[in-house]
């Protein structure tokens, strides 16, 4: 049944907000209102502290009042385990995936799977499942939606051609044009061919795809967009391997270690051209173009973060006009390190969380206008969540082994010239910080003097006191949908990102 609610339940009020990042536009705008929720963090007012925006009515999704939630139900669900919940979904991922990487040359068809041979998180395709999951029925027509895609399916499952735009595998130009040689795929066509009644016996499994889409609350182009997500993260780990000199990975040697540099790049490059292959054929152009943001995003990340610490021309310690001394980094400096965390982290993540509930059916040009609120919730939730992840990450750099990571640990950024949450709070209490982080720590013994000045700060505290403001956000904006099983998967997903150790 759907869920579709009258607009009146969709105009809600402003909940108030303090993420120190808003919607894209307003990456680079800081307050310095003394009302931040960030107060706690630290005894003494930081650059920090403020720099972060205080109660704003920015987040179109949230209300005033705590009662008055944009489409919530008053009953309560229990608590869900996300891998249970999605336990057969994430089992189909990983073969999903190196089906769509099939490469006519050995090589690369290694390298392109080699990362998701190792057990990831996955914990990008299980948001977009579980937002889909949570969003799915909203939006008018789902029903008609829902099943129009089943009967595609059944038709792909009985051998049927011509399924045009409701097929996700099919090209939309002619093979001898786009000349893209996929064994895979090409298996999966001779094995019809040669057994043509394959299709109508027992499916191994216990259900059908055509069968599980009721079941399960999910369409293929959502199930298709978290293979695409996890495509484009395995690419960026691929390059960020290349660029960090990273010797390991997920607990095994890193893909630059074992295949060169050259060809990791190339695998890279393939992943992301795989991926967009596979986008354009979700049939939305708005997908299309956020997620193709995101590729946008994730390099002008890597090109901040390779310029340095600090935005524009001028150094660190340059007193001058702009405030800034040895004492401390300015709000500017805290500013252009959580808008390359955005970028290289919670861009994909907030974009792909949006995409889903498109493809359910959600916003003006899905025929819904109402349902923009439901977008811009999924897109609040996967920001703040997505920079909550970083944050921990950042700290569990300095807190954890690189055994409990899989990867550099240790203070492995700080070989990297980075400084981040922990070494900017810390340099509010140890200045001499602050040159070193100019330098990118390239003196010497400037790595081991940074770690220990590091560890004598408050700086890994105060990083998870942020972490958990994102954390207390992202779970605030699920407060606008329904209660389900899904929306508490989700709220888990973010309290639990606190408390990860790797």
């Amino acid at each position: 049944m759907s869920r579709t609610l009258p607009i009146s339940r969709l105009r809600g009020r402003a909940r108030p907000s303090s993420s120190l990042l808003q919607l894209p536009t307003e990456l680079q705008k800081l307050s310095s209102s003394p009302t931040s929720s960030l107060r706690h963090a630290s005894p003494s007012r930081s650059a920090w502290t403020s720099a972060i925006p205080g109660l704003s009515s920015a987040t179109p999704f949230a209300s005033t009042s705590t009662s008055s939630s944009l489409l919530a139900g008053s009953s309560k669900v229990a608590l869900q385990d996300p891998l249970k919940l999605l336990g057969a979904e994430m089992g189909l991922l990983r073969s999903n995936v190196q089906h769509l990487l099939g490469s006519g040359h050995p090589a690369l068809d290694t390298i392109a799977k080699y990362y998701f041979q190792a057990e990831g998180k996955h914990v990008r395709p299980m948001l977009i499942l579980l937002m889909s999951q949570a969003t799915n029925g909203l939006a008018p027509g789902w029903e008609q939606r829902r099943d129009q895609a089943a009967a595609a399916e059944l038709k792909r499952e009985q051998g049927d051609e011509g399924l045009g735009g409701d097929d996700i595998d099919e090209p939309l130009s002619p093979p001898s044009v786009l000349n893209d040689q996929n064994p895979s795929m090409l298996a999966s066509a001779k094995s019809f061919f040669s057994d043509p009644l394959a299709s109508l016996r027992p499916a191994p499994t216990p259900t059908s795809i055509a069968q599980s889409i009721h079941q399960t609350h999910l369409l293929p182009s959502q199930r298709r967009l978290a293979e695409i997500t996890e495509m484009i993260h395995v690419a960026s780990l691929l390059h960020d391997d290349v660029i960090d000199l990273a010797e390991t990975r997920r607990s095994a040697p890193s893909a630059p270690s074992l295949f060169g540099n050259k060809l990791s790049i190339l695998a890279g490059d393939f992943l992301l051209a795989r991926a967009s292959l596979a986008l354009s054929r979700l049939g939305s152009n708005e997908v299309v173009e956020l997620v193709a943001s995101v590729l946008a995003n994730l390099v002008e990340g890597e090109v901040m973060q390779m310029k340095g610490n600090v935005p524009g021309k001028e150094g660190l310690l340059a007193g001058a006009g702009g405030g800034s001394t040895a004492k401390g980094p300015t709000p500017e400096i805290f500013d252009h390190y959580m808008k390359k965390t955005y970028l290289k982290t919670a861009s994909l993540i907030a974009k792909s969380t949006r995409a889903t509930t498109i493809l359910g059916g959600c916003g003006v040009k899905q025929g819904w206008a109402e349902g923009e609120k439901v977008k811009d919730i999924a897109y609040s939730y996967g920001r703040n969540l997505g920079i909550a992840f970083q944050l921990v990450d950042d700290m569990l750099d300095f807190t954890a082994s690189a055994a409990q990571l899989g990867k550099p640990g240790g203070g492995a950024d700080l070989k990297l010239g980075l400084a981040t949450a922990p070494a900017l709070y810390a340099w509010e209490e140890f200045p001499e910080l602050g040159a070193m982080i100019e330098r990118k720590f390239a003196g010497e013994d400037d790595v081991e003097q940074a770690r220990h000045l590091i560890s004598r700060s408050s700086g890994a505290e105060r990083t998870a006191a942020l972490a958990a403001e994102h954390s207390k956000l992202a779970r605030q904006a699920l407060e606008g949908l329904p209660d389900s099983e899904a929306r508490t998967a989700l709220d888990n997903m973010a309290r639990d990102t606190l408390s990860r150790k790797k």
